[in-house]
This record gives structure tokens, C-alpha cells and sequence, in this order.
């Protein structure tokens, strides 16, 4: 009985969202990557079209990042929460990929377009020495919009009821070079060898 008690507990704490961390679905079945690459695709998602604005007010869409594989994340600058690691992480994928001569870009979508202008996104950047000349954070849109395309990553992006913050995806996501989200990676744990090694096989 205890051990029924216990199961469906565990069960309820699993699908509960939370603010600046749920809404991930479940994952598809693995499929093969580019032929020889050795990269195993998690997912086979369709991002559609966008438009938005960076940090320097230079209009940023998906036809601007086709033919390279890139990283994407869900962020926000007034978040209390995990924005600011997830940040300082996504920096230290950024070196990382430096090192290994990678230059491949990272998207960061603000989930508080409304707050978030393309100032204040670079100041949020500077704390974290991003090298903007391949890292754009996104804004320029409203929120429902950013809502909707999050859909595409099978996640959230909503305010949360009765405060100032949001709920989202803590996930770095790749983006294949069609355009395609292939796979997900737990942006508060980084594999970051596992992302440099994918980036690699994707080149």
C-alpha cells in the first residue's frame, strides 16, 4: 500500500510544471543523423520561420542560420531562478567550442519580449562575456508569439499566473542545418563534450 502511495507521488511531482523549468514533452524515437556522421538525431521537429531582433537591433530569422547547425535556449533578465546558470553555461558551451574550433551560433529567445528590448538584452549579455558576433538574443515580437514557438520545441513559454516570471524549457536544443530540431540537452547539467562532439558530426 505504501508502495502504491509512494509511486503515485512520484508520478504527480513528475508532470507538475514549474516556473522557469517545465513543459517538455516527451522525447521521439532516435533516428540516424547525416550518413557517416555518426550523430544520432533524438527528434525530427520542423521549426517554422521567424523574423525577430537582436541584442543590436539587427533582424535575426531562421533563413539567416540555414546551412549550419546552431543552439537554441528559452531565457529571460528578470528571471530569479535558473536563467542566470543556464546562461553561464551556454557561455562556457561557447568557449568550449573555441576551443575546439567551432564557431557554430547560439539563439537565446526571450520569453518577456515586452521587457526584454535589445538593450537590455545586451547589457544581460555582457555579464556572462558572450561573443555577440555569434550569439544573438532574441526579442522583437510579443509574447504569444514566442508562445507559439515554443510549441515547435514541444515546450512552454507562458507568464506565470500572478507573478512576473515565466515558464519554460531549461533545455539547450540543436538545430540542424535544414532547420531542423534533432535534439535536447539538460541546459543546467551540461554534456559538454557530448554538444561539441554532435557539433562536430553536424559540420
Amino acid at each position: 500500500m505504501k508502495k502504491g502511495i509512494l509511486l503515485s507521488i512520484l508520478l504527480s511531482a513528475a508532470l507538475l510544471l514549474t516556473a522557469c523549468g517545465g513543459g517538455q514533452s516527451k522525447t521521439e524515437a532516435p533516428r540516424s543523423g547525416e550518413a557517416g556522421s555518426g550523430f544520432q538525431a533524438q527528434y525530427d521537429w520542423v521549426l517554422p520561420d521567424f523574423n525577430y531582433v537582436n541584442q543590436d537591433g539587427e533582424e535575426i530569422g531562421k533563413k539567416d542560420l540555414l546551412g549550419e547547425a546552431w543552439l537554441a535556449n528559452f531565457v529571460f533578465t528578470n528571471c530569479t531562478t535558473v536563467c542566470s546558470p543556464m546562461t553561464a553555461n551556454m557561455a562556457k558551451v561557447q568557449r568550449e567550442l573555441k576551443e575546439a574550433g567551432l564557431d557554430n551560433t547560439i539563439v537565446s529567445f526571450s520569453v518577456d519580449p515586452e521587457r526584454d528590448t535589445p538593450p537590455v538584452l545586451k547589457e544581460f549579455s555582457a555579464k556572462f562575456e558572450a561573443d555577440l558576433s555569434h550569439w544573438h538574443f532574441l526579442t522583437g515580437y510579443q509574447q504569444e508569439e514566442v508562445g507559439a514557438l515554443a510549441k515547435a520545441f514541444k515546450t512552454l513559454a507562458e507568464k506565470e499566473e500572478g507573478t512576473d516570471q515565466f515558464i519554460h524549457s531549461t533545455k539547450i536544443f540543436l538545430i540542424d542545418k535544414d532547420g531542423m530540431i534533432v535534439k535536447g540537452y539538460d541546459g543546467l547539467d551540461v554534456p559538454f563534450e557530448e554538444i561539441v562532439a554532435d557539433l562536430k558530426a553536424l559540420k
